[in-house]
């Protein structure tokens, strides 16, 4: 039978447990990143595994994090180490988060302006063709053209603000949850 060890925060009842198996700890973490090992950013397919199924969980649950490694316990600082290098990434990846929403937001603003403009010179433009031409058809196929079109360049402000931010909010929120997370190690020593 194996020998079960753990150690960490406590996962309080009724919090939505994210469960990761690993062979050893180090394999969390990007082996790439040059960086000390509270430091290192996640692995991709650690992160892409934590923040999936913490996109599945309920929205108002608390969440935590249970790591189970395939060898005994070590260093005594281990899991204090672990939880804050994980609430540091998730951290700076809410940061991040939030600064493309700042910058969607401006992008929409700058283009909000951009297409009311267009649209203010379109309706003027279909106002001088119909004062200019005759009523028929090429005055009117240009008219309803020039009203279109400056409708059309609405449509990128519109997207912007009522469907493209919601989406970066609720990642930003999801990264505020993982980055406060208790994290808790349990370590699976091998069969005898």
């Amino acid at each position: 039978m194996a020998e079960e060890a753990s150690a960490g925060d406590t996962i309080p009842e009724g919090a939505s447990v994210i469960e990761v198996h690993v062979a050893e700890l180090k394999r969390l973490f990007n082996a790439m990143d040059p960086a000390p090992f509270r430091d290192r950013d996640l692995d991709p397919n650690a992160e892409e595994f934590i923040v999936s199924w913490g996109r599945e969980l309920p929205h108002d649950a608390p969440l935590g994090l249970l790591v189970h490694v395939d060898q005994g316990a070590g260093a005594t600082d281990e899991a204090v180490v672990l939880r804050n290098a994980i609430h540091q990434f998730f951290e700076g990846r809410s940061t991040a988060t939030r600064r493309r929403l700042r910058q969607l937001f401006h992008r929409g603003r700058i283009s909000l302006v951009i297409g009311l403009a267009f649209l203010v010179a379109s309706f003027g433009a279909s106002q001088l063709v119909g004062n200019w031409l005759q009523p028929g058809g090429i005055a009117n196929l240009l008219r309803e053209s020039l009203l279109i079109g400056g409708w059309v360049a609405m449509w990128g402000p519109l997207e912007i603000f009522l469907y493209d931010w919601w989406p970066i909010r609720a990642e930003a929120r999801l990264f505020d949850r993982l980055a406060v997370m208790p994290v808790r190690i349990r370590y699976v020593a091998g069969l005898p």
